[in-house]
């Protein structure tokens, strides 16, 4: 059994050109802020209120689950653990994972059905 905490506040996903500056509100913000860089492109994923703008794309309305505790590299399996019910009921994930742990980006419209689903597999998702 896993625990997932629903982080509070809307999150933002956004996607800007790979030359762009990380804007300054971002560096120390107190919430989950996720960052990374490719050859194509800079994506963002924040709370709302401090996306940057103006972005080349945008997707507001998502809500943050963490998955609590602290895991292993060579841990096999937490992830899908996780994602395999969600995608049975056919809810949309957007995950970001960090040395630690996993965080999951859900449409809040999703939030109380993708919360029963984590709960009825075996898990437990709290706020």
């Amino acid at each position: 059994m896993l625990t997932l905490t629903v982080l509070l506040g809307e999150f933002s996903i956004c996607r800007l050109p790979a030359s762009a500056v990380i804007p300054d509100n971002l560096h120390g913000a107190a919430s989950f802020i996720s960052i990374s860089r490719s050859a194509d492109e800079l994506s963002i994923v924040c709370p709302s209120e401090l996306a940057p703008d103006p972005c080349e794309s945008r997707s507001d309305g998502w809500r943050c689950l963490r998955l609590d505790g602290v895991f292993d590299l060579a841990l096999t399996g937490v992830l899908s653990s996780i994602l395999a019910p969600l995608a049975a009921a056919r809810i949309t994930v957007f995950a970001v994972s960090t040395f630690d742990t996993d965080y999951l980006l859900l449409r809040e419209i999703d939030l109380p059905r993708a919360m029963d689903v984590l709960n009825q597999s075996g898990h437990r998702c709290q706020f």
